[in-house]
């Protein structure tokens, strides 16, 4: 809640008890990097006072033995990708230390088109967090896959001024971009001088020169630091990502230094609730960082001060009068486990949650795939030669491979012995019953199927199996669930957790899916699969703008060549 300006200043000069007071922790200065015992106090949604002794307030924490840090920024994440609603995610990350969201609903807008964005930007306005919304650019990311929606520049402008919008979500089709694809250029233009985040994987040189000069801003695809380094040489603010498969914090973290913080970023793009529970979110990313070696104050700084400044959220990002009072009081630097969350001056507890106005999902009953039987899965062809995804666990860029798989009646059939099994994608918004079949190595199948429509970006039903019928017993039991993970054996489905809004997210409290995705991972593992997060990896192998290898309902994509192979 806002305060009075009157209000303000006079609870700053100690005139009138503050609001709430954090006493007796040590406030860590993201400016000089010291340690500073001092209380906090506040005021309404703003500190008002610190590093000045002996404040009062009406409510007051003990914060004795504790370190206080600014609340944490997550710069680009699909909270869809959580697989729960953003008022579970709320409930989820908050009390970690998350205080503010910068989320890209294209999860959602791919499947439901601005009805889903509108979703979005009316439960943040509820939520505890601070949740901000980019537009999404890309829907459909490319033209080599169906989706349930198409978003052009005319119908995201009347959406560019609302409150919670910060400006255009990650540009995927890089190649559209550089090669000015007239409806790229449209977006581009009617948000020229507005923030536009960016997704440029492996783009280099002049190319990626050109992409800068566009606008964009910030890019989260670095997975090298000679990859990180060049976009940090030519202006972008690079966002440092640890998802539950795109994994490049390990790679990135020699650049956490004090130098580069400034213009470095925290992310997690994708983070389910069972990775959240067994390892954290941003704080997992920022006791991970600090035991690799890189500076506390520059891990810090990258968390909170430097994100805000980069998202142009001048209002945050320092523990410091006038900044929102977005604080989280950890344990230690080097722990970073939250004990308390204050977010906009309000503490994050049960009580806050239950005091939400929650609204009603959206986009239900979104799967409308054709029936599809063992036979639909056959893979035709009289050439051996076949190119095969190949997965690299915890990145979302795959390999082109080519294996010899000769054809059998007719048929290129799974090899398990060489960890050769079939993928297929299939339509699922009833637009036009696509399917297209292919192969991939790395997931260590020797049985069954496990399938899922969390496909990114369009959606589609995605399943991998070794064998046709389980494939096809998947595909089914995923339209009469209305989407979600789906793992079977032997005409049995072993385990299954639903996603009925928009196929992607589920309606049971994180908890609740927490443990359900438990179970399915065990599933998954008797298959024996050796992927530590199969279905978002599968999810990912769908993305026909991640270099280099992919499959749509279009069929497989050579994503270097931006084209479906024939």
């Amino acid at each position: 809640m806002r305060a009075e300006l009157a209000t303000i200043i006079e609870q700053g000069r100690g005139e009138a008890p503050a609001d709430l007071v954090l006493k007796g922790g040590r406030v860590f200065d993201l400016v000089t990097g010291e340690l500073v015992e001092s209380d906090v106090a506040i005021c309404g949604d703003t500190i008002v006072g610190v590093f000045e002794p002996g404040y009062e307030g009406r409510r007051e924490i003990d914060c004795s033995g504790r370190v206080l840090v600014p609340g944490f920024i997550d710069t680009h994440l699909h909270i869809e990708s959580s697989a729960v609603t953003p008022f579970e995610f709320d409930r989820c990350v908050g009390p970690r230390g998350i205080t503010t969201a910068i989320c890209d609903p294209h999860e959602i807008a791919n499947v439901a088109g601005l009805t889903g964005i509108r979703y979005f930007l009316d439960a943040s306005a509820r939520t505890v967090m601070d949740i901000r919304v980019q537009l999404s650019s890309c829907v459909p990311s490319t033209h080599m896959e169906t989706a349930g929606a198409r978003l052009e520049a005319e119908d995201l402008a009347p959406l560019m001024d609302h409150p919670r919008v910060i400006g255009l979500a990650e540009f995927m089709n890089f190649p559209g971009v550089i090669h000015r694809d007239p409806g790229v250029m449209a977006k581009l233009e009617a948000f020229r001088g507005r923030h536009v985040d960016g997704h440029c994987p492996l783009l280099t040189g002049r190319d990626l020169n050109a992409y800068i000069a566009a606008g964009i801003r910030t890019e989260h695809e670095a997975t090298t630091a000679g990859e990180a380094l060049e976009k940090l040489r030519k202006g972008m603010r690079v966002l440092i990502r640890e998802g539950s498969v795109s994994k490049d914090l390990h790679a990135l973290a020699p650049l956490l230094t004090e130098r580069h913080s400034p213009y470095l970023c925290l992310c997690t793009d994708d983070r389910n609730p069972l990775d959240i529970a067994e390892h954290g979110h941003l704080d997992y990313m920022i006791r991970t960082a600090i035991e690799l070696g890189a500076p506390a104050l520059a891990v810090y700084r990258a968390a909170s001060l430097s994100a805000a400044e980069a998202f142009g959220l001048k209002d945050r990002g320092l523990i410091a009068p006038g900044k929102r009072a977005d604080i989280a009081v950890i344990d230690t630097l080097e722990g970073c486990h939250a004990e308390t969350v204050i977010c906009g001056g309000v503490v994050v507890d049960d009580a806050a949650f239950a005091a939400r106005e929650l609204i009603a999902p959206v986009a239900r009953h979104s799967v409308k795939a054709r029936r599809v039987s063992a036979s639909d899965f056959r893979t035709a062809g009289n050439r051996a030669e076949t190119p095969v995804i190949g997965i690299l666990p915890g990145k979302i860029i795959t390999e082109h491979l080519t294996e010899e798989i000769a054809p059998v009646d007719g048929d290129k059939r799974p090899d398990l012995d060489r960890d050769l099994v079939k993928i297929a994608v299939i339509e699922r918004h009833g637009k036009n019953g696509n399917m297209a079949t292919g192969f991939v190595r790395g997931f260590g199948l020797k049985a069954g199927a496990i399938a899922s429509t969390v496909c990114h970006d369009h959606h589609n039903i995605a399943v991998v199996g070794a064998d046709y019928a389980d494939m096809a017993l998947a595909a089914n039991r995923l339209g009469e669930i209305e989407g979600g993970f789906v793992v079977v054996r032997d005409g049995e489905v072993l385990a299954e957790v639903a996603l009925p809004v928009a196929g992607l997210m589920s309606l049971e409290p994180f908890e609740v899916v927490r443990d359900a995705l438990v179970e399915l991972r065990a599933a998954a593992a008797s298959l024996g699969v050796v992927l530590e997060e199969p279905f978002l990896q599968l999810a990912f192998l769908a993305l026909p703008v991640i270099p280099h290898l992919k499959i749509t309902d279009h069929g497989m994509v050579d994503v270097d060549r931006f084209e479906v192979m024939s």
